[in-house]
């Protein structure tokens, strides 16, 4: 598995400095030369890393303002890259931004930047990691006792199968056992979102730490199967605190 990051710019020097440098380190990169079109890949599309040409674009510094609203993106590192003579390191920061880039950029430079932030597009990742798994689940909606199939699983919730639609907004007991574990969990979640074909969307309520441990740390697993050193990269960026 490979991380994926979204660089808006028009500037070619840039985009011949960028690309291979993220390449190199496993992060697929998606140019986009609009920002317009780029406010709709952001709504739509998930990145770990999103690299905004801010003064050398017209509507960069409106994307970069902006990218905080967005569901989607709202959490992904975030690089601003200034020319300045326009925006300040300190205006980029205020406006969002993670990490700060002064053109000209040296593929050094660069490579510098992205390396010390690679922690944190892993944490990221796990952040809304959804890890496909199939085991028994059971519902206890008020007096009423179902049996559901999981179809993935993150740190936040669940995504389940029914032989009939739960009422979004209920708030179902769910118990279940992590596959390969001893962990068994009994929570509550909210429907976020259900079908009339039975599947639906449930987030965790109030997860006990002692459980929201086991699971992160179970995820972590299966996230390191995917993507070989995710682990140490997570607790590197956890130790370092906020990024900026």
């Amino acid at each position: 598995m490979t991380l994926d990051s979204l660089l808006l710019s028009q500037d070619p020097e840039l985009v011949r400095v960028i690309r291979p440098t993220l390449e190199k380190m496993a992060i697929d990169v998606e140019v986009c030369h609009e920002a317009r079109k780029a406010t709709d890949i952001l709504i739509s599309e998930k990145f770990d890393a999103v690299i905004v040409d801010c003064d050398d674009l017209r509507g960069g510094l409106e994307v970069l303002d902006g990218l905080r609203a967005t569901p989607s993106n709202k959490n992904s590192v975030t690089f601003a890259v200034l020319n300045g003579k326009r925006t300040t390191t300190q205006e980029a920061f205020g406006m969002g931004a993670n990490f700060v880039l002064q053109k000209p950029i040296s593929m050094l430079n660069a490579s510098r930047c992205f390396h010390a932030a690679l922690n944190f597009m892993v944490r990221e990742r796990r952040r809304y990691f959804r890890h496909p798994v199939k085991m028994l689940v059971r519902t206890v909606l008020g007096e009423k006792a179902m049996n559901a199939t999981s179809t993935n699983l993150s740190e936040s919730g669940i995504a389940v199968m029914l032989h009939e639609a739960l009422p979004k907004g209920a708030v179902p007991r769910l118990q279940f056992t992590l596959p390969q574990t001893d962990s068994r969990f009994d929570v509550e979640a909210e429907v976020v979102w259900a079908d009339l074909k039975g599947r639906a969307g449930l987030r965790f309520h109030n997860l006990p730490n002692t459980a929201q441990e086991q699971l992160e740390r179970w995820l972590d697993e299966r996230l390191e199967e995917e993507m070989p050193g995710a682990k140490d990269r997570i607790s590197a960026a956890e130790s370092s605190g906020r990024v900026r």
